[in-house]
């Protein structure tokens, strides 16, 4: 079967999450007609599997307005603007009405396998530009379908590939046999299983982001009732540890992200969780008794856990972009222009340039990543950021280019000076220029039980905003 010509076809949008839904949203602005892909059986589906997490943003912040336009007229009301939702609320509330809103253009248990040009593979030149993009697909039933397209939005996100514990970036030896004893989601502890698995055992939790803080927290509440007596969590960080280390706390421009990091603190400082500083994980070991037992590059074995959360972070799935030139940073694997402005590190203060179109244009005009896979490995992204994004990209498709260059986005900031990589390596000095953010941070003197092999770090205090 011949495509249809380029101008006929639909955009596909890869995932009916936050992103991909207001992708779908700002084409139909644009007269565009979207086809959205979801591998879930709902709209959201990533979002849904952490339900029990209530986001550090306020519904004001994670409604994107053409989306909001699109529901007006079935009569769909918005949340109070100041109230922060859950990713269950976020999912049932906003999510699932707009997917409803958008109708057949969403097909759900639809999981992309593989996006080209139809007729050339990655190696062909002839013509390539004119092609449309053919979408292959997979359904529930294993049924495989295509479909062609005038362009992809790949908003698939990350959720699916989280980073391993191993310190090399590689899963730690031994990492997927404990797989019964590992997660890598933050659980949740108010479903009566999930809470019998961690109630009077020692957990240890590797990462040092938002995910971690929560992880810690929800440790920690759980210790202090009746039925967590003996509840411990073990912190592990690859790094020192700094005022930094719990984020910006109260000079975070989002409040509620600022309160997960003193509540992680305060976990610490409470006793309820140890820190276990410059470690990384090389081999997941077993006891005598099956409980884990953690050994460091450096030689250190820690004393044995009973379940270990993994949260350090993710990685995109390329794979079933593969026969697509793509421009992608070696480290990030984000959009090539797009990577200087989020790299951990160097970026400081959680502020990003505003961005659009260009910089996650790739060599293969016509495709775009967009959302949390946009970033790469890189953390810290914030839903505004794509809201923003993919109304710059319809706008492009569109052909309005004016519309499409004109990007404004203003971030709150972390209140934290310093990139996420290299301001805790000895050393490192303050960046020319620029002022800070917050006061510098100061050392915050922790010691780590004995039994548990490790003590506190210096980090260096300072570190500007300008970088």
């Amino acid at each position: 079967m011949n495509a249809p010509a380029t101008t006929e076809l639909p955009v596909v949008v890869i995932g009916a999450g936050p992103a991909g839904l207001a992708a779908a949203a700002h084409l139909l602005d644009q007269g565009i007609e979207p086809l959205v892909l979801e591998a879930g059986q709902k709209a959201g589906a990533a979002v849904r599997e952490w339900a029990h997490v209530r986001l550090f943003s306020t519904w004001g912040e994670v409604v994107d307005p053409a989306a909001e336009k699109l529901l007006a007229p079935t009569g769909w009301t918005r949340p109070d603007p100041t109230t922060y939702p859950s990713g269950r609320d976020w999912a049932e509330q906003y999510l699932q009405p707009l997917a409803d809103a958008l109708g057949d253009r969403v097909r759900t248990s639809a999981t992309v396998t593989g996006v080209s040009r139809t007729g050339r593979d990655r190696i062909v030149d002839a013509d390539r530009e004119t092609q449309p993009f053919v979408v292959h697909f997979t359904h529930a039933d294993g049924r495989e379908e295509r479909v062609f397209a005038r362009s992809v939005i790949d908003a698939s996100g990350t959720w699916d590939t989280p980073s391993p514990a191993g310190g090399s970036g590689l899963p730690a030896l031994g990492e997927r046999a404990a797989a019964d004893r590992i997660t890598y989601r933050v659980p949740d502890l108010k479903d009566p299983a999930v809470r019998a698995r961690y109630a009077g055992k020692r957990t240890a939790v590797i990462g040092s982001g938002a995910s971690a803080f929560t992880a810690l927290a929800y440790l920690a509440d759980l210790a202090k009732s009746e039925d967590g007596a003996g509840t411990k969590g073990v912190w592990i960080l690859r790094r020192g540890i700094s005022g930094s280390t719990f984020g910006g706390g109260e000079a975070d421009q989002l409040p509620a992200r600022g309160a997960l990091g003193l509540a992680a603190k305060a976990a610490v400082d409470e006793g309820h969780a140890d820190a276990v500083t410059g470690f990384r994980t090389e081999a997941v070991e077993r006891d005598g008794d099956g409980r884990l037992v953690l050994v460091g590059e450096d030689g250190r074995r820690l004393d044995a856990v009973d379940e270990v959360i993994v949260l350090t972070g993710f990685r995109p799935d390329l794979s079933f972009l593969d026969e697509l030139r793509l421009g992608l940073d070696e480290r990030l694997q984000a959009p090539v222009e797009l990577a200087p402005l989020i790299d951990p590190n160097q970026h400081s203060c959680g502020t990003v340039y505003p961005h659009g179109h260009r910089e996650l244009s790739h060599p293969e005009p016509g495709v775009y990543l967009v959302g949390m896979k946009s970033y790469g490995r890189a953390p810290t992204f914030l839903a505004m950021t794509g809201y923003e994004q993919v109304r710059s990209v319809a706008a492009a498709i569109a052909g309005d280019l004016d519309s499409a260059d004109r990007v404004e986005l203003t971030l709150p900031e972390t209140g934290v000076c310093g990139g996420a990589g290299l301001f805790d390596t000895p050393g490192t000095k303050e960046a020319d220029g620029g002022g800070c953010c917050a006061p510098a941070p100061q050392l915050v003197q922790l010691s780590a039980p004995v039994a548990v092999g490790a003590a506190a770090e210096e980090a260096p205090a300072g570190g500007c905003c300008g970088s």
